[in-house]
């Protein structure tokens, strides 16, 4: 995963080979069937954007990504994510089924050759860089900052319902998630509806339900949703 050092005869030296999470995105499919020693590999690249190898603190390219698929279904040859880890991936998206025409122009497209063969970057990495720049630059209210810290923190107030509240790093993915949301919406100001939109993508994957309440037939969601409706809104 990070890279290895290779011992070149002609030289008399260990020649570092970079592994494949020296990229700008990485891809992990099926993250949950990777050992726990590969796993923790990323640990330090997600928050850090470094990996430390023999030693060696190696800085990683500029942006960095980590996209990664969870099998959700077999539990044979899977192994469970640690809650840092999970801690670390910024939303957790469901991606679900396409509809039937969707599923339709799949197959249309398919039919004479792989549309992967043909693929076409849509953006370059300086224009991505440049866009986080700007998605800096989007005024946050101080109300607005206590708004997601309330909700995060509230996530924490629940020990009849969640085992596990979600971190500060949750508060940080919300700030940035909803900065980037009002970007995208061409405006430069964030408001309580790009909180709300965003808060049970971001809290889904950290807030850890008890056992009783997942047989009650509880959900994140419904936790979420509590929270949304308790906290108040600022004006």
């Amino acid at each position: 995963m990070t890279g290895v050092s290779i011992y070149n005869q002609k030289t008399g030296n260990f020649e570092f080979n970079e592994g494949p999470i020296f990229a700008n995105i990485v891809l992990a499919d099926e993250i949950n069937r990777t050992t726990p020693r590969t796993q923790s590999a990323l640990l330090e690249a997600m928050q850090e954007f470094k990996v430390t190898i023999d030693g060696v603190v190696r800085d990683l390219p500029n942006p960095f990504f980590v996209i990664a698929t969870e099998n959700p279904i077999e539990f044979h040859g899977t192994y469970p994510l640690p809650e840092s880890q999970v801690d670390r991936f910024l939303m957790q998206l469901a991606v679900g089924y396409p509809t039937n025409q969707e599923e339709v122009n799949v197959l249309t497209k398919n039919l004479k050759e792989s549309p992967l063969d043909t693929l076409q970057s849509v953006i370059s990495v300086s224009e991505i860089i440049e866009v986080q720049k700007a998605v800096m630059t989007i005024h946050l209210e101080p109300k607005i900052a206590d708004y997601i810290v309330q909700i995060v923190s509230n996530s924490r107030n629940m020990p009849g319902d969640i085992k596990l509240g979600a971190s500060p790093r949750a508060s940080l993915a919300l700030m940035r998630t909803s900065r980037a949301l009002a970007f995208l919406d061409k405006r430069d100001y964030v408001i309580p509806d790009d909180v709300k939109r965003l808060a049970y993508h971001v809290l889904k994957h950290r807030v850890i339900l008890q056992p009783r309440s997942i047989v009650r037939g509880l959900t994140t969601r419904d936790i979420v949703n509590h929270i949304l409706k308790k906290v108040s809104v600022p004006v």
